[in-house]
């Protein structure tokens, strides 16, 4: 009886593959996406999804690694991340998973209901919990390479909240994505405004550059989510400084991915 020599593994570069500098891979932010739609999704779809998450993960992380540095800490705790929302509004995303956090749960106020008695958290969760918290572990893995990058470490429970808002922030992406495609475009824009109690409002805010406008319109079938489409859903999701920068970003990965 002969003996048949081993073949090596053959590592597919479709199961790991990462485009430098990006802690999600393409695979996992397909995954996402087929938790709410069937739309397909190009590879600069995904490209640009991933972008997207990492630039808002990495802003919260280092707002709360600022927080940690004013008492001499390395290792983020739950408290640096509401530090990093209180100073930038910006970042104040995933509000789906506050409602599932214990970080947040002092922290969101009393809602009641028309008859003016209050609605319990339980309630305001709802019956289903949404997919979006369901599958926040799978960015785990991701959320600890870019803790990594920023040279900062965290403990467990930041690690979770990272990794809840990673996944419902990309869920609501998802979402907005695929509903330009749909809807043949943008119908809204994220916009916030802060007013001071016995001051004037502020004037208008200007309206969107040029570069933004153009992404208001869906080019392409109506079956496939492009990197384009992504970048619409992300004026819808982000406003300010964050929000163009997240473009920016995200137009040029796909942009080098393409060229690749």
């Amino acid at each position: 009886m002969t003996t048949r020599p081993l073949r090596a593994e053959r590592s597919s570069p479709r199961t790991a593959c990462v485009l430098p500098g990006l802690p999600f891979t393409p695979q996992l932010v397909k995954a996402v996406f087929r938790d709410v739609t069937s739309l397909h999704v190009s590879r600069p779809a995904a490209w640009a999804a991933a972008s997207v998450t990492r630039t808002v993960l990495t802003e919260i992380i280092d707002g709360a690694r600022n927080a940690a540095a004013e008492e001499a800490r390395k290792r983020l705790i739950p408290k640096d991340l509401i530090s990093a929302i209180d100073r930038n509004v910006e970042v104040e995303v995933g509000s789906t998973w506050y409602l599932h956090s214990p970080t947040f749960h002092g922290l969101l106020g009393e809602v009641r209901n028309a008859d003016g008695a209050l609605v319990s958290l339980r309630e305001r969760r709802g019956a289903r919990t949404p997919s979006g918290v369901a599958g926040a572990h799978r960015f785990e893995g991701g959320v600890k390479r870019l803790l990594g990058s920023r040279g900062v470490r965290a403990v467990p429970a930041m690690v979770r909240d990272l990794d809840g808002i990673a996944s419902v922030f990309l869920t609501a992406l998802a979402q907005d994505a695929a509903r330009v495609v749909r809807e043949g475009g943008v119908k809204r824009f994220g916009t916030v405004s802060l007013v001071v109690p016995g001051e004037p409002a502020p004037a208008p805010a200007p309206l969107l550059t040029d570069p933004l406008l153009a992404l208001s319109t869906h080019r392409g079938d109506g079956r496939t989510v492009g990197g384009n489409d992504v970048l619409a859903a992300a004026t819808m999701q982000l406003f300010g400084d964050l929000r163009q920068r997240a473009i920016t970003e995200a137009a040029e990965i796909t942009r080098d991915t393409s060229a690749n």
